[in-house]
């Protein structure tokens, strides 16, 4: 089992603690040193005031945050978690991405998702409902853009008749994608044109606000890694898939880590569902309590040393 950590550039209401460069290179590093295997960033550009009174976050643009955390470490990854393709043209996607893989030395992991609030699509200028198709597409137009070779492809919103872009990432033939979510739709393209999936925990109540699966329990996360590798045999694919899951209790900002037994037990019975990496959240209600949950989560589950 491998772990990516929250780097908390969602606390934007706390500034100075979390969103500073020198915050976020020290808590990059911190989480670098207890030995976590990549770090993980959020975003919401340009979020609805409805969706922030009722619980809602900002988060720094990803790429910024991530480009600060890269100039501070050296081994750990970084991983966005996640990135909404749909809010963008692909091919800027694509140049930042590739541009990050390159000043990090190949560190990128670019976990992405169809979003789901559709007023932010609105502020952003770009269509919800058609947002899933356009995903797939611009996963297609960012691995042709990546390849260095000339480019013509027509999909919604751009037309490249013959263009090139460089540099290519570190990473041959790309940073490894992971897709977020946790609906059928999210496995197919996870499957077709990715190496992992992202699902997450989701109770039933919640799955009308975002719009995707509810995953409720192990058995239900095990239920969809079945599908997937079910969908995987159907359509031949024989490269094998990560699956990164949030542990139950450990999501964003978590105020109260579970106990190391009642995590241990999970952590196995996540592994034995076919789980290979795990993402974090841990308390942030300042930077010393965030870096001594990084130390206390490394003692416990990380083995450094």
């Amino acid at each position: 089992m491998r772990f990516s950590v929250q780097l908390p550039t969602d606390r934007v209401d706390a500034n100075e603690e979390f969103c500073t460069a020198q915050a976020i290179a020290e808590n990059a590093a911190a989480a670098e040193r207890a030995g976590f295997d990549a770090c993980y960033v959020t975003e919401h550009p340009f979020p609805p005031d409805k969706w922030l009174a009722a619980g809602g976050h900002h988060a720094l643009d990803p790429f910024v945050s991530l480009a600060i955390a890269a100039g501070a470490t050296q081994r750990i990854r970084l991983h966005t978690n996640i990135l909404v393709l749909a809010y963008r043209n692909p091919f800027l996607t694509a140049k930042a991405v590739a541009s990050l893989d390159v000043a990090s030395g190949g560190r990128v992991i670019m976990g992405t998702g169809a979003g789901y609030l559709e007023p932010e699509f609105a502020a952003l200028g770009a269509s919800f409902f058609d947002r899933n198709d356009r995903s797939d597409e611009a996963l297609i137009a960012m691995k042709k853009a990546w390849s260095g070779a000339s480019v013509e492809m027509t999909g919604r919103g751009f037309e490249a008749a013959g263009n090139t872009m460089a540099p290519i990432p570190k990473q041959i033939p790309h940073p490894p994608i992971w897709v977020g979510g946790n609906s059928p739709r999210a496995i197919r393209r996870a499957v077709d044109h990715a190496q992992g999936w992202s699902p997450f925990p989701l109770p039933a109540i919640g799955t009308r606000r975002t719009r995707t699966a509810a995953i409720e329990s192990i058995d239900d996360l095990a239920n969809g890694i079945e599908r997937m590798h079910d969908y995987a045999a159907r359509q031949g694919r024989k490269e094998p898939l990560d699956v990164n899951f949030v542990p139950f209790g450990l999501a964003m900002n978590t105020r109260q880590v579970p106990s190391k037994g009642e995590l241990s037990d999970q952590f196995g019975a996540l592994e034995a569902a076919g789980v290979t990496w795990l993402s974090v959240g841990l308390p942030t209600a300042n930077r010393e309590v965030y870096q001594e949950a990084l130390a206390r989560f490394s003692e416990d589950f990380l083995r450094v040393g």
